[in-house]
């Protein structure tokens, strides 16, 4: 397919563009940008005035459900909800059933999400057999088969050993290392954040250092063996400190946030909502405002969802046996379109943290706007008021605390592969 976008303010951080600007888009890729542009015969306009047209937006942490737990999402439900929300580019993790620590698993995903034909799934490996934390996949097997990256994300690699011999591996590979860093020991039986909230509920509390500890053991290997590592879902200002510390250091360390810790608290527990049960759970106001500010001064390099769907039948229950775990792939744009209504990013700044750096950091080539890269573009109307409805959302699951919400912003357009695979 060949398109014409026009009349949209093109911002793309991989080039310093922020202007009123055409794109031409041929046989998949981006042939020009530029002003003035005119449709050669047989190509179809798109009017984005009014609008940003930017890099496609990558999520680097979904969870799909496929294989083996297809009644929570599958693949085509998730591409439909990415693409929905603006998204070109997802990985999605190993802890699916059979996990991702074969080749054939991998393969299944890639197969199935380009039949699918909506956005670009990347497979991410487990970094251990099985994810059970005693020994390392076969790094090299997973590589080949097309995964991204490494991670045994929902657990962490309690064993410090493994995880150097991990590092180690994975930097002569060249393939990154995802840390879902969590102190299991002082987690115990917790199920929210510990503190005035949890007291009050009568719920046991997880301590931030329990995500603290973990962060800086993961980043203090990642320093000894001179290897990149990225720390999953951050949601404390002591494990932004260690990283931001680590950064100055020069270790290669990188790390994600979701929306949900710049957005809530752990009030949003009251109620006993189970639809604010999530791992690492919701902090306080101090953490939210430290997650704020590490968007702000680039320590935090994504955001990303950490999209997990779950049926109602497992979290229509107690809170203390509910599963952790939110939807995000279609609020998510929204609510980070609030950091720049509220001053916090630029759009640029956005728009780098939510496409170029994921790009950057799992290696895919994407993320621009450059003449020749892949034609993979979102098209964002950030004026847009929308109420987030059960019924309409694409995911098949609902587990979403913004359930009745009023969000401003939404792509009204997703471009993959040159392809226009969302119009709203």
């Amino acid at each position: 397919m060949n398109l014409l976008i026009k009349n949209g303010r093109v911002v793309d951080p991989s080039q310093g563009l922020d202007d009123s600007l055409d794109l031409l888009v041929e046989n998949g890729l981006i042939k020009e940008v530029g002003k003035g542009l005119i449709a050669p015969a047989g190509v179809e306009t798109l009017d984005a005035g009014g609008s940003y047209v930017v890099p496609g937006l990558i999520d680097m942490h979904v969870h799909l459900r496929d294989p083996g737990l297809e009644y929570k999402e599958d693949i085509l439900s998730g591409s439909r909800a990415a693409v929905a929300g603006g998204f070109t580019s997802i990985a999605c993790m190993p802890n699916t059933k059979p996990v991702i620590d074969n080749k054939a698993v991998a393969g299944y995903i890639i197969a199935r999400a380009r039949e699918v034909g909506l956005c670009n799934v990347f497979p991410v490996g487990s970094l251990t057999a099985g994810s059970g934390g005693e020994r390392l996949a076969e790094m090299g097997e997973l590589k080949e088969a097309g995964c991204v990256a490494v991670s045994d994300d929902g657990k962490p690699v309690c064993s410090a050993e493994l995880m150097r011999r991990a590092l180690e591996y994975a930097r002569g590979m060249d393939i990154p290392v995802i840390s879902h860093s969590e102190e299991l020991s002082l987690v115990g039986e917790g199920v929210m954040n510990e503190g005035f909230t949890s007291t009050e509920l009568g719920l046991k509390g997880i301590p931030r250092v329990a995500e603290d500890i973990a962060t800086a053991r993961d980043v203090m290997l990642a320093e000894y063996t001179n290897s990149p590592i990225h720390i999953a879902h951050v949601s404390t200002r002591g494990a932004l400190r260690i990283i931001r510390n680590a950064k100055l250091r020069g270790v290669r360390v990188t790390c994600e946030t979701a929306p949900h810790y710049f957005t809530l608290t752990d009030d949003a527990v009251r109620g006993y909502n189970t639809n604010a049960r999530m791992n690492p759970p919701l902090r306080e106001a101090d953490d939210v405002a430290a997650v704020r500010e590490g968007l702000q001064d680039g320590t935090i390099d994504a955001i990303a969802t950490d999209h997990a769907p779950h049926h109602n039948d497992e979290k229509d229950v107690e809170f203390n046996v509910a599963l952790n775990g939110i939807i995000g792939l279609e609020t998510s744009l929204p609510l980070s379109l609030a950091l720049v209504e509220q001053g916090v990013l630029s759009i640029s700044q956005l728009i780098d943290r939510m496409s170029f750096r994921p790009a950057h950091i799992l290696n895919l080539g994407r993320g621009t706007l450059a003449v020749g890269a892949p034609a993979d573009i979102t098209v964002i109307d950030p004026s847009v008021e929308w109420v987030v409805e059960a019924d309409k959302l694409a995911s098949k699951s609902k587990n979403s605390p913004w359930l009745g919400h009023t969000m401003k912003g939404v792509a009204v357009a997703t471009v993959v592969g040159g392809k226009l695979v969302f119009k709203r």
